[in-house]
């Protein structure tokens, strides 16, 4: 770690001392009147009813919670996300708040009573391990509880997966369902991620239909004498069950596909012979969940487990303190616990944690809601050299050993090709057409791996949700004609020929998600079938995971020769890949004005980069511009760089792909926060760096080439333009 503690011992009094200074200043700065002015006090167990008026709408400052709420649900890829109080939950001045919450499960439950009318509505609610899970999931069931839909949720309301609940909801044929969660995001974020009756996640016009019953509500408050009531059934009542039990449904999925004897034999031959893996859940729901999993295929002997504790704090991951480019002044920063990035894989303590742990052995990372998966393995310290050249980060353990953390691009690679080689052994892998689907910025090593083996690749804009929007499409020419060859549009406007009978062998991306599909198609209990889940789960990848660590172990073989071979077999240019995570403020600030002000000014920052590179795409995609016209703009902004080897810049539906040849540059904002992501990909490591590293930090300023090619009248169009692009792209034969 960087702060020069060398026992796991003074480890944990630092973390400690992170978590009381995080605490302590939310405490300062939270007034007392916010203290005292919780809405609806869940201690009550007997039917709670709320009034709110038009004097509350106005000091609960409703009005613009729902304007930045509605704002968040256009763009969102993964819930509806934001900073939380994380001592005072109802705190309104925060993004999600008690109130919030509550009025965004009255809005889906009322849009639920109107599309649903002559028989029982039933919903799926848990969550993970963040601050104020509990009290959310007891919020959103007592107010759907009291509309007279059921929820479901785990007994005792123990924390789970989410895409335990995603699968629950498709092969129970509920309604629909929310998590508690944000993912990889920091402790101090939350969103009830909002799943549909397949268990994917809301697309927008979805999440727009309940903030309309928002509006609604907040307008009949101000204008109706009295008020709107707003009602939360006694919390024994008769519509919320606890009743969630879906591991064997779940492992019966799995064996259907990556659990299948072979695997599983493979893993437990491994096992006798001594190897053990790390399991790390980072303090989330992966050890409550994974257990009874690993137990029924009966491989559980094979993890040692770090960080089982759920915590809401992640034990300290992702937690560091760092100057604020705003005030210059240090201050408690969090960094997310996303493992895809190596400055939060460095605050784990790795250096310590698996100091004794012997040469090959395998980690697998997860994230609080267990829907990602980075694996890394220990090495011998002469290795460096190779994990340079691979282009594969890692942390030095000490002088002999160092721990290398394989991101997605690599280890899901390692995965993909690992699952097809099984079903070849098992004479498996021509009894269906086998398809990919991934995501614009993810490595173009993975459709390299595809060319060569024959597997047809789509492309998306980013998150599962339109991996799942795009599987749909391909479901609903499948199913209607079992015989006949399917074929579907990707963002690239390509119609991509799948071919008869799909079974999807790969579906995933950068950011650490990923599903493979069963051999079967699955079917409901009422008689729906998908090729897949509808979520990405790293449940899922665990299991397969653990069977390609097997095989190595029992092979002597390490991940970093795997990685070489399949390099060598699918002839791979795109080797290299790079990420950068460009955040505009302090996400920890505790004091919501200065924390919303800064995001604010962040977001303007943002925009101005993301609008630059989209003019230039949509400009040439009307051809309004030539790729000539765009190289002298670009050269113009960014002289350092050489653009002459540019052969397009393309609109992904939710950012701006850059194309050399040898290489790629992906810019994307975060459509829910002030951040920018940028991507590149190539044959060159230290083009790739440079190219990623000026693109991404352009300031946006558009230059007189730009402006004179580009007009001020089409600039002011860009967004408009974009919605309408991915919105077309997004329903068609949806």
């Amino acid at each position: 770690m960087k702060e020069n503690i060398s026992t796991i011992k003074e480890r944990t009094t630092y973390i400690e001392t992170l978590k009381k200074e995080y605490k302590s200043r939310i405490e300062a700065i939270t007034p007392d009147e916010i203290k005292r002015g919780k809405i609806f006090d869940l201690k009550d167990d007997g039917r709670i009813a709320f009034t709110l008026t038009k004097e509350l709408v106005k000091s609960l400052e409703l009005e613009a919670w729902l304007a930045n709420y509605k704002k968040e649900a256009e763009h969102s890829t993964g819930g509806i996300r934001g900073p939380q109080n994380v001592l005072y939950y109802w705190d309104h001045r925060f993004p999600i708040n008690q109130i919030g919450v509550a009025l965004a499960t009255l809005g889906k439950s009322l849009v639920l009573k109107e599309l649903i009318k002559n028989r029982e509505i039933h919903k799926a609610v848990s969550g993970e391990v963040r601050y104020n899970t509990q009290e959310y999931i007891e919020l959103i069931s007592r107010i759907h509880a009291a509309n007279g839909i059921y929820t479901h949720q785990t007994p005792g309301n123990q924390t789970t997966a989410v895409w335990l609940i995603s699968f629950l909801i498709f092969m129970f044929d509920y309604d629909g369902g929310e998590f508690v969660t944000s993912s990889h995001a920091i402790s101090s974020k939350t969103a009830t991620k909002d799943l549909d009756a397949q268990g994917s996640q809301f697309v927008p016009e979805m999440s727009l239909a309940f903030i309309a019953k928002i509006e609604e509500i907040i307008n009949q408050a101000k204008t109706s004498t009295h008020g709107y009531q707003i009602v939360l059934a006694a919390r024994d009542n008769p519509f919320t069950i606890q009743d969630i039990d879906v591991i064997e449904v779940y492992a019966d999925y799995l064996r259907n596909g990556i659990a299948n004897n072979e695997n599983i034999r493979l893993t437990q031959d491994a096992i006798s012979q001594g190897m053990r893996l790390m399991y790390e859940t980072v303090g989330g729901c992966m050890y409550n969940t994974m257990v009874p999993l690993l137990k029924t295929f009966g491989i559980i002997d094979a993890f040692e487990w770090n960080n089982q504790t759920e915590d809401p704090f992640f034990h300290g991951v992702g937690k560091t303190r760092r100057v604020n480019p705003n005030t210059g002044s240090e201050e408690f920063f969090d960094l997310s616990c996303d493992a895809c990035l190596m400055e939060v894989v460095e605050t784990m303590g790795y250096e310590l944690t698996l100091k004794d742990k012997p040469i090959g052995y395998v980690v697998l990372i997860t994230d609080p809601d267990g829907d990602r998966l980075v694996l890394g393995q220990i090495e011998p310290a002469s290795n460096v050299a190779l994990m340079d050249e691979l282009g594969i980060n890692y942390i030095r353990i000490d002088e002999l050993k160092i721990v290398s953390i394989y991101h997605p691009t690599y280890c899901f690679l390692m995965i993909m090709d690992f699952h097809m080689k099984q079903l070849k052994q098992a004479g498996k892998w021509n009894d269906h057409g086998r398809i990919m689907i991934t995501t614009t910025p993810s490595s173009r090593v993975w459709s390299e791996w595809a060319e060569t083996h024959g597997v047809p690749v789509l492309y998306t804009p980013v998150g599962i949700k339109e991996i799942a929007a795009v599987l749909k499409k391909i479901e609903k020419k499948f199913f209607a004609n079992p015989d006949q060859p399917v074929a579907v549009d990707d963002i690239w406007r390509n119609d991509v020929p799948i071919g008869k009978d799909p079974r999807v062998v790969f579906a995933g991306e950068e950011s650490g998600g990923m599903v493979i599909g069963p051999e079967d198609p699955i079917t409901s209990k009422g008689g729906r079938k998908a090729l897949m889940m509808r979520e990405k789960s790293a449940g899922e990848a665990s299991v397969v995971a653990a069977a390609l660590a097997a095989h190595l172990y029992l092979e002597k073989k390490t991940m970093a020769e795997y990685l070489q071979e399949i390099f060598t077999e699918c002839k791979a240019r795109y080797r290299f890949y790079h990420r950068a995570d460009i955040t505009y403020y302090n996400e920890s600030e505790p004091d919501p004005r200065i924390l919303l002000a800064a995001k604010a000014a962040g977001e303007k920052k943002r925009d101005a980069i993301d609008l630059y590179y989209l003019g230039i795409a949509l400009a040439l995609r009307e051809k309004r511009i030539t790729i000539d016209d765009v190289k002298e703009i670009l050269s113009e902004a960014m002289p350092d760089l050489d653009f002459s080897s540019l052969s397009d810049v393309l609109f992904t539906g939710d950012a701006t792909y850059i194309a050399f040849n040898g290489m790629f540059v992906q810019v994307r904002k975060s459509g829910t926060d002030a951040k920018l992501r940028g991507y590149s990909n190539g044959e060159n490591k230290e083009r790739c760096i440079l190219y990623l590293d000026i693109m991404v930090h352009y300031s946006g300023i558009t230059t007189p080439k730009y402006d004179a090619l580009i007009s001020k009248d089409f600039q002011a169009t860009i967004y408009d333009k974009t919605k309408k692009i991915y919105e077309d792209y997004l329903y068609k034969d949806f």
